[in-house]
């Protein structure tokens, strides 16, 4: 029987174990482990100075900074108390000088006010005997006026009574004369109408 061959049969070789490595002292090794102890040693010991240094200076550095700040405080409360005296000196001066300046205005106000009064009292005294010359003048013309005026309306109501009465009369003329005129007619009518009256019976 024909068919397909078998696979090759394939054998694997494990890989040789590696190396053992046995340290082996020497005195290379030794010193370079005291060398790195040493340097580990000086750097935690120059670690811990660095730090105490640190210390120090921040300490001086806050106490600087105290003594600084208490001196700039004396400093201030110094200049605070400088500039206070100075302030109250110069405010007392010039209260002097504003008590003298109003105390000298007063007295030039008084004067101007009494020089003042004097002279409106000279004015009005004689703004008085104007007034009362000026009053008396116009009191004689409003008196010469209203005699003129009293005249003329007398007059004129002389006139005007003439006028009316006149004018009454003539109307009264007027009326009698118109109601005469109207009587006349009236009988004249009756008359006429009597005689129509008649001679419409007759007939």
């Amino acid at each position: 029987m024909g068919g397909r061959p078998p696979a090759p049969r394939v054998e694997y070789i494990p890989a040789p174990p590696p190396p053992v490595t046995v340290s082996t002292p020497t005195q290379s090794l030794r010193t370079q482990t005291e060398l790195t102890k040493a340097t580990g040693e000086q750097t935690r010991l120059n670690m811990e100075t660095g730090a105490q240094l640190d210390r120090i200076n921040e300490e001086f550095y806050t106490g600087q900074d105290l003594r600084r700040y208490r001196a700039r405080g004396a400093e201030e409360r110094l200049l605070s108390e400088t500039r206070g005296e100075q302030e109250r000196a110069t405010t007392e001066t010039r209260g002097a000088q504003e008590r003298l300046t109003t105390g000298e205005r007063g007295k030039q106000e008084r004067l101007t006010r009494e020089t003042a009064g004097a002279q409106e009292r000279l004015t009005v005294g004689e703004r008085g005997s104007q007034t009362r010359q000026t009053q008396a003048q116009l009191l004689s013309g409003q008196e010469r006026q209203i005699g003129l005026r009293g005249t003329e309306e007398r007059a004129t109501t002389r006139t005007r009574g003439e006028e009316q009465r006149a004018g009454i009369r003539e109307s009264g003329s007027e009326t009698r004369r118109t109601a005469l005129q109207q009587e006349q007619f009236r009988r004249y009518k009756e008359d006429r109408d009597f005689r129509q009256s008649r001679q419409a019976y007759k007939s």
